[in-house]
């Protein structure tokens, strides 16, 4: 009997491990990008971030367990005060490489600082097509806020932060807040994804622009190409969503024009509103600047600089 009962437990656990198989696109990291550009910027180093006493950290957290697909995300937690500012993060990589280990630096420097900061994970384009990521970060939100206390964060102040693709789905989170469109019926919350503030470092504000490029990795995600399936280039865009309604927003940016596409345009309909926005451009810098020092340093100060004024 026992032998029959240890067969049925290894072959459940089998049946989870294959239902959790999915592709993965392993290219975009942090070490095989700095042996690119170490080349042209012989002066870059990785950052080496340091523990601190302050910050309790917390790795592979579940989020959400629904379709046989398990969702995580990591945790930096200020612990010096109950309930502190948090930041969402969101990794790059095209819609469809990254993982949220690479936001562990910037989490770890920003909660030291003195917020609660959670790196995601969501599904990429390999495994699910626009917008189901942009909802799978929606419903970490609602997760983080049920269990705010748990967390010491305060719901009502709570900041979006994505670098390149992930600056995209920041800025497009942030600008869709309470749009159904962007919701998980299914997903059991007693809280809102809203957030309060955007910080998008170096993500296109808009697909279809004139100073944008995008292409096949866009359209990848978008499920076909512009003139294919125009409405999701359109509604994927934050510019597409910009009113009165968006929250205070920071561009952290490369010196690479088209990864700002649709950003003066948004500023605009900002200004029109007096909603609060700034942009920091890097002079020189590639992108995925925010991966290395000094360009990491220069990203941490500026978004601690705007989390302070928004939130303190």
């Amino acid at each position: 009997m026992k032998k029959v009962k240890l067969i049925i437990v290894l072959f459940l656990n089998v049946f989870v491990m294959q239902s959790q198989q999915y592709k993965v696109d392993t290219s975009y990291n942090i070490k095989s990008t700095f042996t690119k550009l170490i080349k042209k910027y012989p002066f870059i180093t990785i950052p080496e971030i340091k523990a601190n006493p302050e910050v309790k950290e917390t790795f592979d957290l579940v989020y959400n367990k629904e379709q046989n697909r398990v969702l995580h995300f990591d945790a930096f937690i200020n612990t010096k005060k109950k309930k502190n500012p948090a930041v969402i993060m969101i990794h790059g990589g095209g819609w469809r490489s990254g993982n949220k280990n690479q936001m562990q630096f910037i989490g770890k420097e920003i909660a030291a600082k003195g917020y609660s900061c959670f790196a995601i994970e969501y599904r990429l384009s390999l495994e699910a097509k626009y917008p189901e990521g942009v909802i799978d970060v929606k419903n970490a939100i609602k997760f983080i806020k049920d269990n705010a206390a748990k967390f010491n964060v305060d719901p009502n102040k709570i900041a979006i932060l994505g670098c390149s693709s992930g600056g995209q789905m920041a800025a497009l989170i942030g600008t869709t807040n309470n749009n159904p469109l962007f919701e998980d019926k299914e997903f059991k919350s007693r809280s809102s994804s809203k957030v309060h503030a955007i910080i998008d470092v170096d993500g296109v504000l808009a697909f279809k622009h004139p100073e944008s490029s995008e292409g096949d990795m866009a359209a990848f995600w978008l499920g076909g190409k512009s003139d294919e399936i125009p409405e999701n280039w359109k509604n994927a865009s934050a510019l597409s969503h910009t009113d009165q309604n968006t929250p205070p927003v920071l561009y952290i940016c490369s010196s690479i024009p088209r990864f700002h596409a649709g950003r003066d345009d948004m500023i605009k309909i900002l200004n029109s509103y007096k909603i609060y926005n700034e942009v920091q451009t890097i002079p020189d810098s590639p992108h995925s600047f925010w991966f290395y020092d000094p360009w990491f340093t220069q990203t941490i100060s500026y978004s601690v600089q705007f989390l302070d004024k928004i939130f303190k």
